[in-house]
């Protein structure tokens, strides 16, 4: 597993030509960019092949700061940040967090990406965006699990941490803040801030207060085109934690979400009195 999980800053080693596909991907430019718009595809990463943890540790060099700093500095200087990226579903989210850390990447930092194993829609090793971008990443049950997996000498080394769908991981604030506050590392986060009923979802609302930044993205509403800021679910499934896409989900706006919540009750209201019709007839 570690020969998998290395770190490669340095990327100039002809030895990673042989070695299997890794997390951590090559130095390409990038600019984050953040907005409420629908993010279009990025181009497919140019991944990197990794090379032995010997040999990463060994090329390891402490690149340039990027970005702000907060937190509290490390033994080797480094400060932690975490960034938060939130909305509803088809608003570009997991397209923010992975153009973010190919920033990261570019400027020289090792970073890794992780994902809840729940989440199978595209394969449980990759983070894939609605557009069909995809990157590697490690799936866990429990984020807690994490440093394990890699191992303390290269989680040490790691810098940049990407969550994608964060809200399914319990023990969120915990692991960001002592990532960012006594580890020194840069988390950035994805996930949905609200669910279909538009009340909070997992705890990714409560790392706000010990975030760096916030970005709220929007999606298009698919009724009327307008900025949509939340989810509709378009099943009588109740409960909270239901994985799908465009078939169980849509974007919709303020209007379309209340007019849709009540076509939806109007309509469960009229079938459960037809099934106490028919089952008082019988």
């Amino acid at each position: 597993m570690k020969s998998i999980l290395s770190i490669s800053p340095a990327l100039s080693n002809p030895a990673a030509a042989s070695a299997p596909l890794s997390l951590f991907f090559h130095r390409q430019a990038s600019v984050f960019r953040r907005t409420t718009a629908k993010i279009k595809p990025f181009d497919k990463p140019n991944f990197l092949t990794t090379l032995s943890v010997i040999n990463s540790l060994a090329n390891y060099s402490r690149p340039s700061s990027s970005g702000q700093s907060r937190g509290l500095c490390t033994e080797g200087g480094r400060s932690g940040e975490i960034h938060v990226i939130v909305g509803p579903m088809f608003a570009g989210k997991t397209t923010t967090l992975l153009k973010r850390m190919k920033s990261e990447s570019s400027n020289g930092r090792s970073v890794a990406i992780i994902k809840s194993n729940k989440d199978t829609r595209y394969g449980l090793d990759s983070i894939v965006t609605h557009d069909g971008e995809k990157l590697p990443c490690l799936p866990l049950s429990d984020l807690s699990l994490f440093r394990e997996k890699l191992g303390a000498e290269v989680y040490d080394k790691l810098e940049v941490i990407g969550i994608d769908e964060a809200q399914f991981f319990e023990g969120l604030y915990d692991f960001c803040s002592k990532a960012a506050d006594h580890d020194g590392k840069t988390v950035i986060v994805a996930g949905l801030d609200g669910d279909y009923l538009r009340r909070s979802f997992g705890s990714v609302l409560d790392i706000i207060p010990i975030a760096d930044s916030v970005t709220k993205l929007t999606a298009r509403c698919e009724v009327c085109g307008k900025r949509a800021f939340f989810t509709l679910r378009k099943t009588d499934e109740t409960k909270t934690e239901l994985i799908a896409g465009a078939e169980v989900y849509m974007p919709v706006c303020r209007q379309h979400y209340v007019s849709g919540q009540v076509v939806k009750e109007t309509t469960k209201a009229v079938l459960e009195s037809q099934n106490r019709q028919i089952s008082s007839i019988l």
